[in-house]
């Protein structure tokens, strides 16, 4: 058992940041919440999956969505709306704890991402619960399927849902996870692209064998890891590959790009224009939320399940999407997959032919060596 100093939780948003290949959430979204709890006098307490009683009921709690801005049309469709003055995940943690007429002992982030990371910490805290060091992902992922949980059968349902207007919806009998992937989804497009949501509400016995233990240690040592080298004045680069187990696989400059915002996702297009040992070559990510391909000179270079993490080079910052800009300084990074999806179950789920390739996955890293 640990509780987190203020330091603790900047290191492991940063550290699930840069974990997020481009989603996630806004590290400034979760930095305000892990500081808006702090404020409150509350405290953020992890735990060992081998701490906590086997009777213990844990949940997981997100935010979903797109990660950009809607166009200003679909804006003018919420002015009407009321705002409610209570975090959309704390009105759906307490209406969960009364529908189950039982209290969470913890909750476990659904994702690694600079606001999905502080949005189940959050919940935790304000609730005087405890964080489970662990998830279903190792990374962040676009939908609910891509994550442990779907890998192992376990059930989604029931979910509860809240938005930023007051609104509430409890799902049950939901077949699995898939269709709840479409079923929050469609609730998240039509409350302005974000909706809180919580589900996954198992006892540790459940879930124990079928999540990621460590993903928030692992979090924690690749920030505490990269805050220490921007200090020094380290190659922040290098530093994420290092402790990543990955490799530097491009360096360069923005040189394209856009996005937009459909059927409740972030799409978008980052052409690098190469520099220095990379002068005259050119890298493409495509994404989807996350980065999902990144392409060496129009060849498929890395796919998802991989990691590929974009920094900025002149501030050392983690890019989140699509906070990406031409002639932005930037370094593309790529990190093994977290082992569950490299299975052919994990492929399935999350592989090349979830974003159309019709290849088979090549670990980037291994292809490397």
């Amino acid at each position: 058992m640990k509780k987190l100093s203020r330091q603790d939780l900047e290191d492991i948003l940063y550290g699930a940041a840069i974990l997020g290949t481009g989603g996630g959430g806004e590290l400034s979204e979760g930095l305000a919440m892990i500081d808006d709890a702090l404020a409150l006098g509350k405290e953020f307490i992890m735990v060992d999956l081998d701490e906590a009683p086997e009777d213990a009921l844990v949940c997981t709690p997100y935010i979903l969505g797109a990660i950009s801005a809607l166009p200003e049309e679909e804006e003018r469709l919420y002015e009407r709306l009321p705002r409610s003055a209570e975090h959309a995940i704390l009105a759906a943690y307490q209406r969960f704890q009364n529908y189950l007429g039982r209290s969470f002992y913890g909750t476990i982030s659904c994702e690694l991402g600079g606001s999905n990371t502080a949005t189940a910490f959050y919940a935790a805290a304000m609730a005087g619960a405890y964080i489970i060091d662990a998830d279903p992902a190792g990374r962040a992922v676009p939908e609910i399927t891509h994550s442990t949980y779907y890998l192992n059968g376990l059930p989604a349902a029931p979910i509860v849902m809240a938005n930023e207007f007051g609104e509430a919806v409890i799902c049950e009998n939901v077949l699995d996870d898939a269709r709840a992937e479409h079923i929050v989804r469609a609730l998240s497009k039509v409350s302005r692209n974000s909706i809180a949501a919580i589900d996954h509400a198992l006892e540790i016995s459940e879930i124990r064998d079928a999540v990621i233990p460590g993903a928030i240690s692992l979090a924690l040592n690749m920030g505490r890891k990269w805050r220490e080298a921007r200090a020094r004045g380290d190659d922040i680069a290098e530093t994420i590959a290092s402790v990543g187990a990955g490799f530097v696989a491009f360096r360069g400059a923005v040189s394209t790009c856009d996005w937009e915002t459909k059927d409740g996702f972030t799409y978008g297009n980052i052409g690098i224009s190469g520099s220095g040992d990379f002068e005259g070559d050119t890298y493409q990510i495509w994404l989807k939320n996350e980065n999902m391909i990144g392409r060496l000179n129009d060849e498929v270079h890395a796919t998802i399940p991989d990691l590929i993490c974009l920094i900025d080079t002149e501030t050392g910052e983690p890019v989140t999407n699509p906070n990406y800009y031409r002639d932005q300084s930037v370094a593309v990074v790529v990190l093994p997959a977290p082992e569950p999806f490299t299975s052919t179950k994990g492929l399935e789920a999350f592989g090349p032919a979830y974003i159309g390739l019709d290849q088979p996955y090549q670990p980037a890293v291994a292809a490397l060596k």
